[in-house]
């Protein structure tokens, strides 16, 4: 008999109602067909390893989906798992994942919108797609999305390191005012190095080609996608994208202070900190920049 049968014994015995006859064993065995023996063989069958290694898996699978908030599919939750030394298959992960009926949110792929080439005279598109710098502060990219919230429209302004795809100062206001994007510029500046070359992109908003922006960005080389073509900053609109899919959406958010704290949780202890990226090698950026930063070291140390 399988073992399903047994385990329908043994359920149907604890889930009498109390105060009622319960039926006896014996009784549920002969309705089910079940051997004695063959009952009592299956309760002393002690789990063979591999199945005490399986019940261990998708324990950790299980945490590993709750700890990416529920948004890692088999691929990465395999990555993380291969990362604390299981050798284990996207494939099996894929299956025990099914059999847990857990699986990641759906994230819609990225489309090509329509491109137009057409520059003005002064804003250039310097960046040209590349978005493969060799270093931190590099190149950086801005830009600005909506969030509704029951109270109205609130807006994220994000700067975003293109080597680590890392999230490195952000803001929510209630406008769209030009001091939104200033208040978020002044916030990297403070955080990161712009000793080197830097390059920051954005496309052509109203923002980010007001004198107010010129003079802050005075030191840095600006590049700007070009007129109606948002592949230009695929990026961090990628990453708008994804807070959204993954986060905001699941909460109805109230106001401004709501939706504040929401990004902040999402951003500085989940995508920047926890949430690997397979352009990081599967880490997350914060380890990605680190990773750099013992690297550059590490070469200083063998050329002295």
């Amino acid at each position: 008999m399988t073992e399903a049968i047994y385990l329908e014994v043994s359920q149907k015995m604890e889930e009498s109602p109390k105060g009622k006859r319960q039926p006896t064993i014996s009784g549920m065995l002969k309705i089910l067909g079940v051997s004695r023996s063959g009952y009592n063989s299956w309760q002393r069958r002690l789990p063979s390893e591999s199945e005490k290694r399986k019940v261990a898996v998708k324990a950790r699978i299980k945490e590993i989906h709750e700890e990416s908030k529920r948004n890692y599919g088999a691929p990465k939750i395999t990555k993380k798992l291969q990362q604390e030394g299981e050798t284990i298959s996207e494939r099996t992960v894929g299956k025990y994942m099914r059999e847990m009926g857990i699986k990641a949110r759906w994230v819609k792929p990225w489309t090509i919108t329509t491109r137009d080439s057409d520059f003005s005279n002064t804003l250039h598109n310097v960046l040209n797609q590349d978005f493969n710098p060799n270093r931190p502060n590099a190149v950086w990219c801005s830009d600005i999305t909506y969030i509704w919230t029951l109270n109205g429209f609130v807006y994220l302004t994000s700067i975003m390191d293109l080597y680590s795809r890392k999230i490195i100062a952000w803001t929510v206001s209630k406008t769209l005012e030009v001091s939104c994007v200033i208040d978020t510029i002044n916030k990297a500046k403070s955080r990161r190095s712009t000793d080197l070359p830097l390059i920051i992109h954005s496309d052509r908003g109203s923002q980010y080609v007001s004198k107010e922006y010129r003079r802050i960005t005075v030191k840095m080389e600006l590049s700007y996608s070009r007129k109606a073509n948002p592949w230009d900053n695929a990026c961090i609109e990628a990453f708008h994208g994804l807070i959204k899919r993954e986060w905001l959406h699941f909460h109805k958010i109230i106001d401004i202070d709501h939706a504040n704290r929401l990004v902040f949780e999402y951003i500085e202890t989940f995508y920047n900190t926890i949430r690997i990226h397979s352009h990081c090698d599967y880490v997350s950026p914060t380890d990605f920049e680190k990773q750099f930063t013992e690297e550059q070291k590490h070469g200083l140390l063998l050329a002295s």
